[in-house]
């Protein structure tokens, strides 16, 4: 069984009107099915303007975070090097 990225699903044969997929969808994205099987994604505008927010972290944003908590998982690191 395939796992879909949306809960919104539409087929094939809906797509022939497309604005109302997109009126249905509110915004988010819509998987396409075709015979029971996604096929494909229908992404609204909407939708990819939340991923314009979130920008990858750079590798000195990730080791900044990684010294900041190095005090709270210590005890852990410590204790993981004996097994």
């Amino acid at each position: 069984m395939t796992r879909l990225l949306t809960n919104e699903i539409a087929t094939m044969t809906e797509l022939r009107e497309p604005q109302k997929v997109l009126d249905r969808a509110r915004g988010k994205p819509v998987a396409i099915m075709k015979n029971s099987k996604p096929v494909g994604y229908f992404v609204p505008v909407e939708a990819l303007s939340d991923l314009e927010a979130h920008q990858p972290a750079s590798t000195d944003d990730l080791l900044a975070v990684l010294e900041e908590s190095r005090d709270a998982v210590q005890p852990v690191l410590d204790y993981l090097k004996d097994k």
